[in-house]
């Protein structure tokens, strides 16, 4: 316990609101260090983010294009909530995503599923991809002790020139030239759109459902039980006979399928066809860890931090366009945030109570006696 003025700062679990205050205060340093970034091109910060707000959330079409990149992030996203609750730090949400589009592609020009069973089968291919390329990882974790922040990262790379390869060489649509993409999907593989918008709505859906239902699987079910007990303690999971394997296998493979859920998102709602990795994906896995590190745990809060990120990169359109700065600018904001976040989370550890000098100490939650089961002697 420590006293600074009139407050006083223990330790303990933090408060939503604490949780929420400090966040925003990150978020809101990580912004001010960016006006650094537009003063150093020449730039008046204050006008530089005048003109971003104007052109991302008032002129005339451009608040529904913050739901494009909000729909792989919000998939991705919710996936790593979930994966970072069972303490396994999935860093491979690209990969994941990226073979969620080779799978789609796949069923899309390579199989004759036609028709209304084409996005359905697109969509259970993506998922399954996506699984079974999260799935190498946790079993080399689990098996060898391998790291599986290195696992899931290296994975990235092979997806990403797996990619590269196919879409130069073997799938390279015939009709095409002087460029690495398939042949266009036919009709029945591309995903209907929002009228007057660039919307594909059922992935949309599809991301908030995935959210809702997650919450319920954590909150409501065993797999939930044994994945919050597993994140927090695992001593305690062994002990009380959760099974480790078990659970971090599922676990993985919901991650990885949401992932692959984006992947096929992109492929059939947006480009209709597929293209060279840094082009179908624009870092979406990557940006999906600060999603789901910022929604702390409760898959939710994706809804919140997804559409955060997605402004983010519909501004990069606008610093592109408006302000004439490269779109990787974006990728300076996200790991800004990143940093102000990891950098708040020592505060986390304190919880702030107003006691002005010479009022008496609350007694610590340790030191209160817990009150016995009902029915039970003391």
């Amino acid at each position: 316990m420590k006293q600074v003025g009139p407050f006083r700062l223990d330790t303990g679990e933090p408060s939503g609101a604490w949780t929420l205050v400090v966040s925003a205060a990150a978020i809101l340093a990580a912004f001010v260090a960016a006006g650094g970034i537009f003063w150093a091109y020449g730039l008046n910060p204050i006008h530089a983010y005048a003109v971003i707000v104007h052109d991302t959330l008032l002129a005339p079409g451009a608040f529904p294009e913050i739901f494009r990149p909000t729909i792989p992030l919000l998939l991705a996203g919710v996936g790593l909530v979930l994966a970072f609750r069972a303490q396994f730090y999935n860093i491979g949400a690209e990969g994941q995503l990226l073979a969620g589009t080779v799978a789609a592609t796949g069923v899309a020009l390579f199989t004759p599923i036609r028709g209304p069973a084409t996005l359905p089968a697109m969509f259970a291919a993506g998922f399954v991809a996506g699984a079974l390329w999260g799935l190498l990882p946790s079993v080399l974790k689990l098996r060898l002790n391998v790291n599986e922040v290195i696992t899931t990262l290296m994975m990235n790379y092979i997806a990403l020139y797996f990619v590269s390869w196919l879409v130069t060489g073997p799938w390279k649509g015939p009709s095409v030239r002087g460029f690495a993409y398939t042949d266009q999907f036919p009709a029945s593989a591309w995903l209907p759109l929002i009228p007057g918008t660039r919307i594909h709505w059922p992935t949309l859906v599809l991301g908030v459902v995935l959210a809702a239902a997650f919450a319920v699987l954590l909150a409501r079910t065993r797999l939930g039980f044994a994945i919050r007990v597993q994140g927090e303690n695992p001593e305690a999971a062994r002990y009380v006979g959760i099974d480790a394997l078990r659970t971090t296998l599922l676990v993985m493979l919901l991650s990885g399928g949401a992932a692959g859920l984006a992947g096929v998102g992109e492929v059939a709602g947006v480009h209709h066809k597929l293209l060279d990795p840094n082009q179908v994906s624009l870092g979406y896995g990557y940006t999906a860890i600060i999603v789901a590190w910022l929604a702390r745990g409760k898959p939710l809060a994706t809804l919140i931090t997804a559409t955060l990120f997605g402004l983010i990169y519909s501004s990069g359109d606008v610093m592109q366009v408006s302000l004439q700065m490269p779109f990787r600018v974006t990728s300076v904001f996200n790991g800004l945030i990143l940093f102000f976040l990891i950098g708040s989370e020592r505060l986390l550890a304190y919880r702030i109570r107003w006691a002005p000098a010479g009022a008496p100490a609350s007694a610590p939650a340790s030191a209160v006696a817990p009150s016995p089961p009902s029915g039970e002697d003391p």
